[in-house]
Formats: C-alpha cells, sequence, structure tokens
C-alpha cells in the first residue's frame, strides 16, 4: 500500500462501504516508514452531535507488518459518521490523517460512513431488470379522443408527427399541447417492451392535468381522460403483469396545478378550492401570503402552488387514510411509486409513504427523485434522510449519467467515472446502489443521442445532428449502453433512444415515438443487451470490480458465484491493447459473437476505436 488507510481496500476496512446499525467495522492503519507509536480512530455522529474515540493498538498483520488494529461498533440507531486518525508520533507531535493526507486538527478531511437500519428490507425485484420510462401523451395513440370540456384549453395535434409546440400558446399558456398518448396505446405496445425486456415501466404522470406532462396534478383520483380511465390503467397493469412486467407510478406530491380541484384557481370545478378561501377543505394544504394573490409555489411558478406535506388533512388523503392515494393506486395494479422532487420533501412525509407500503405493500418500492449524492444531500439547510431504512428504498442514480456521459465524451478519463461510482457505492447501503434507477435520458435531460453527437449545446433547442454527428453519436451511445446495462442497479431506457430519437431541451427531448422509423440497428442492439441482462445472474445482482480504468479505456467485471460477465469499453480514437484476466480457456463478446482464447488465466485484446465488447463464458 502506498497509503497508510485506503477505506475501499479490505485490508484497511472491512466491511466495505456502508454498514448496518451494530454492525463491528474492522480498521486497520498502516504506518510504513513513519515513526508512529499511537493511533485513534475519532468518529463525529452527524445526527446525534457526539464525538467517539477508539484506540487502535499495534499489532501485526499475517504479513508480519507492523500495523495498527481496532474495532469500531456501530450506533444502534441509523447515523452518518465522519471519521479520521489522530497519530502520536516518536517525538511526542501529535497529528491528524484523513481523505486528504496528514493535515491539521482543524481541516482534517474525514471519511464518510453511512449507518443504516439492516432489518429494513429491500424488493429485491427492481434492481435486477430493466426499466423503460414513457412520457405517456408521447408513445403510442390507440384511441382517438377529444380534448373538449377537459380542464385547461388543450390543443390536440392532427399528425403523430408533428413537432411539439415551443413556448405558449396563444393564450399564453405552456404545454397544453397533446398527441393524444394512452394508457390503452402502452397495452397495445407491452408486446414490444418485451422484446426489450423490460421488467418495470415507469410512467410520467397520468393522473388528470392541464398540461402535457401532467406535472400539475389536477386530480389524483381520476386517470387523465385523454389517457384513458381507470379500466384502462387496471387493464395496462394486468397485462403487463403476464408479461413479467410492474408499473411504477409517478408521484407528484410537492405541489397541485393551480387548476386543480384542491386550488381552483380558474373555478373549472364546481366544489371550492383553496383560490376560494378558507371554506374550502383544501385551504390548509397551501401558504398564503396574503391571501388570495401571494402564495408559496414550487420555484416561485404560479401555476404550481406547493403544498404543505405535513398538514395533517393532506398526509391523511396522500399517504395515510384507508383509501389513500398512495393506497389506492397500489391496490390497482401499480406496483411502485417513483417521489418527484424527493428533496423538497419533507423526511417525515417520505417516512410515512415508506411505513404504509412497508406495512400493506411489502414488495412494493419507492424509488426518489435527487440528483447528487442521496446519502450527504443538503436541501434547505437541512441533512436529508433518504437511504437509512425508513425512507426511499432507492434513488434516480444522476451522479451515474453525469459520471459516463463526461467520460464518454472525453471531459474526463475512465479513472473519473470509476471513482465517482465508488464513491457511491461506499456511500450507499448495498440494497440501494444494487436497486438504483440508472439512466442516461429522461423527460428533465436532453436526449443521450443528442448530447453524444453534438458534443456541444447549440443555441436552438430543436437542434438536428448532421450525418456525421448522427453517426459519432450513434457509436458513443452504443458504449454508453453497454455500460448502463452492465452496471449495477436497474438499467433504464427513455423511451425512443433505442430508436434513435433526438432532441435536447423539452419540449424536444419529448417528441413522438417514431413508430416505423426506427433504427433497427440500434433497437437490435439494444434487444441484446436486454436479452443478457434478462439471462446473467451476474448482470442482475452480482458485484462490482474494476479491471481497468485508464484515460478513454473502462474495464469492470460483474460476479455471481462462478458467473462472470466482463465489460470493456474504449472511448477513444484509438486502439487500445488491453491484458485483462479471465479464468475460461475462451470469452466469447456477446455483441459481435468473436471469440478469444485466454491463455494462462489472461486475455489479451486489442479494442478497437468506440468499441464495446461484453465477455462471457
Amino acid at each position: 500500500m502506498s497509503t497508510l488507510f485506503d477505506p475501499r481496500d479490505a485490508r484497511c476496512k472491512s466491511p466495505f462501504g456502508a454498514v448496518t446499525t451494530f454492525a463491528a467495522v474492522d480498521f486497520t492503519l498502516y504506518p510504513r516508514e513513519h515513526a508512529v507509536t499511537g493511533c485513534t480512530l475519532l468518529t463525529h455522529h452527524e445526527f446525534s452531535d457526539r464525538w467517539t474515540e477508539t484506540e487502535l493498538l499495534p499489532t501485526t498483520d499475517e504479513a508480519g507488518e507492523h500495523i495498527f488494529f481496532g474495532t469500531f461498533f456501530a450506533p444502534s440507531q441509523p447515523e452518518l459518521i465522519w471519521y479520521h486518525f489522530r497519530l502520536h508520533w516518536a517525538d511526542g507531535g501529535v497529528s491528524c490523517y484523513g481523505r486528504g493526507g496528514f493535515q491539521a486538527w482543524d481541516k482534517v478531511t474525514p471519511w464518510q460512513l453511512t449507518v443504516y437500519d439492516g432489518r429494513a428490507e429491500t424488493p429485491g425485484w427492481f434492481g435486477r431488470g430493466v426499466t423503460y420510462q414513457i412520457f405517456p401523451d408521447r408513445f403510442f395513440r390507440a384511441k382517438a379522443r377529444s380534448a373538449d370540456g377537459l380542464i385547461g384549453h388543450r390543443t390536440l395535434h392532427e399528425s403523430w408527427d408533428e413537432a411539439p409546440l415551443r413556448g405558449p400558446n396563444e393564450r399564453g399558456d405552456y404545454c397544453e399541447d397533446f398527441f393524444g398518448g394512452d394508457l390503452a396505446g402502452i397495452t397495445e405496445k407491452l408486446d414490444y417492451l418485451v422484446s426489450l425486456h423490460v421488467t418495470t415501466l415507469y410512467l410520467n404522470p397520468i393522473f388528470e392535468a392541464a398540461s402535457n406532462h401532467r406535472y400539475d396534478t389536477a386530480d389524483y383520483e381520476t386517470i387523465d381522460p385523454l389517457l384513458g380511465d381507470e379500466n384502462d390503467f387496471r387493464t395496462l397493469c394486468a397485462e403487463a403483469k403476464k408479461r413479467g412486467i410492474r408499473v411504477m407510478l409517478d408521484g407528484v406530491f410537492n405541489h397541485t396545478g393551480a387548476k386543480s380541484r384542491y386550488f381552483n384557481a380558474d373555478g373549472f370545478y364546481p366544489t371550492p378550492g383553496a383560490a376560494q378561501g378558507p371554506a374550502s377543505p383544501y385551504y390548509p394544504w397551501y401558504r398564503f401570503h396574503p391571501f388570495p394573490t401571494d402564495y408559496d409555489a414550487w420555484w416561485g411558478i404560479k401555476n404550481l402552488p406547493a403544498v404543505n406535506e405535513l398538514d395533517e388533512s393532506y398526509v391523511n388523503y396522500i399517504v395515510t387514510g384507508e383509501n389513500s392515494v398512495i393506497r389506492r393506486w397500489l391496490r390497482a395494479g401499480a406496483s411502485a411509486w417513483r417521489l418527484d422532487v424527493a428533496d423538497e420533501l419533507p423526511d417525515e412525509f417520505i417516512a410515512d409513504i415508506r411505513a404504509v407500503m412497508q406495512r400493506d405493500f411489502p414488495d412494493a418500492y419507492l424509488l426518489g427523485e435527487v440528483w447528487e449524492d442521496g446519502t450527504t444531500k443538503v436541501a434547505y439547510s437541512k441533512r436529508r434522510c433518504y437511504l437509512l431504512g425508513g425512507e426511499l428504498h432507492s434513488l434516480m442514480n444522476y451522479p451515474f449519467r453525469t459520471a459516463l456521459l463526461s467520460y464518454l465524451k472525453g471531459t474526463t478519463g475512465a479513472e473519473t467515472f470509476r471513482d465517482a461510482m465508488e464513491t457511491l457505492r461506499e456511500n450507499y447501503p448495498s440494497p440501494a446502489f444494487y436497486g438504483a434507477m440508472n439512466f442516461l435520458s429522461t423527460h428533465d435531460t436532453p436526449r443521450l443521442l443528442s448530447v453524444l453527437g453534438c458534443g456541444r449545446q447549440p443555441d436552438r433547442a430543436d437542434y438536428r445532428l448532421s450525418p456525421a454527428e448522427r453517426e459519432r453519436g450513434t457509436a458513443l451511445l452504443k458504449l454508453a449502453a453497454a455500460v448502463l446495462y452492465a452496471f449495477p442497479g436497474s438499467p433504464t431506457v427513455y423511451y425512443g433512444d433505442e430508436a434513435g430519437m433526438e432532441g435536447f431541451e423539452d419540449p424536444f427531448n419529448r417528441g413522438t415515438y417514431p413508430w416505423g422509423r426506427e433504427d433497427a440497428a440500434l433497437l437490435d442492439y439494444f434487444r441484446a443487451l436486454g436479452a443478457l441482462r434478462a439471462a446473467r445472474a451476474s448482470l442482475q445482482s452480482g458485484g462490482i470490480r474494476y479491471l481497468l480504468a485508464e484515460g478513454r479505456t473502462l474495464c469492470f467485471e460483474r460476479r455471481a458465484g462462478d458467473e462472470v460477465t466482463l465489460c470493456a469499453v474504449n472511448a477513444g480514437a484509438e486502439s487500445f491493447r488491453v491484458d485483462l484476466p479471465w479464468a475460461t480457456a475462451l470469452a466469447r463478446d456477446v455483441l459481435s459473437g468473436q471469440e478469444f482464447l485466454a491463455e494462462n488465466g489472461r486475455l489479451r485484446l486489442t479494442l478497437a476505436p468506440y468499441d464495446a465488447l461484453l465477455l462471457t463464458e
């Protein structure tokens, strides 16, 4: 070892990463040539705001090397612990050793130890399979419907192939143009999802709303009429279940629409909403200052009035009531909830949802939208608790998207991607890391092909790639997809990415699926990746080990028992020679069908420019 302590090295810290309450954690420090006479592990428990000290005693390891060793016992309650070492020297001096090396006691950078409740079970089905995200209005239209008489001032495009409306309509309203994609259309295309080996279908909001994105919920108890009705939803869930597919709903509980029956700003609903005054049962849900002209709203957008998620009647309506929104739609056939803007929901509110699901729907999954490391997220000046056992099962993995795209675009090297992901694996409880939603595009981001093909942010949101840009983007997209499907967590495909859809910002990243005009070769590639994921236990639940992460080359293996799958990627413009461990005599690349001979337990391969291999025995 070149350092005194490396928390990712089993010789220094065991077990790896986050630990459960009451766990025994072994720490070993290697003084090397340094004249260290004493070593103390200092731990700061952030939530309880207390310090503890654990003496590491001098001894020798199996190789006879001088070390300091001790065991730290995790507390009985979930915690976020920060630790470093205090060293005593032969000359009588004292210093601290942390993540940044030797530092003064008041400037030391500590390591992180997440302590979670291991008794809280996480359903294993989500992280093993493939997730497919659908923006419901834009996937497939099975029935012609009318927008007459519906909330808002909606218009329907005449042609499926038209571009979404950019900017406000003639009334000054945004996102009120619809294409008519519906739940029956999704049901009709379930066999298409089966061909992609999808096991979870994540739907953007489906409840009644004035906008095409439906994040301005108007009625949590009603399927938007342009999508169908509750019977259509139940049919979708039942038919999906027959095919081994579960349905995840988008829960938008931080805010409602101003035009909702709860706020009722334009008086569309016959019963009084909060905008009609204190006589409304929904008035306590909102914060006016003063009524009626000013109120809290999501990011100040008055069309999205923020709710008080701790109001008793709101909690009862959404979460705890016998016929709550959470319970109602899980009973109707959903298997999971994704919580929109989870970092803007109170910890108590999320914990209430988890408690209801754990008690009544123990196999249901609770996922949160958080864009950073969920174990250290600070929102509104408060450290958040998402993954300690009583909150979310896991999170959308935005750090994965950020790190992988940065590597593929050449902004950073493979080692930066590895380090970012190892930090996440170290900080997250294992069930949360292996149960994360990994993705590269969503309705909130530019599409993957556009990002990788253009290489820059164009001036126009509706920019289309040139033939050369599209060729480059497709090559890099295949590398991205190979890593996505090989990585721990659920590989998530944003509808149409597998077909070669383009689009930068909203609304052009939310175009209609190009039925009959798909990139057939790219579609076959995704089907092959899905088949591999479905067939390999090592990809579904196996551990991860990085074999090489240097410059433009990334190689890692997934292992479950004796089964190994190796992912090797060259994101550079030049060929690269790799020498990798391989236990059997032959390795087969699932993507190309090529076979390679191993000699003396080693595979010596040349990775072509912009190439990926997924090797199996």
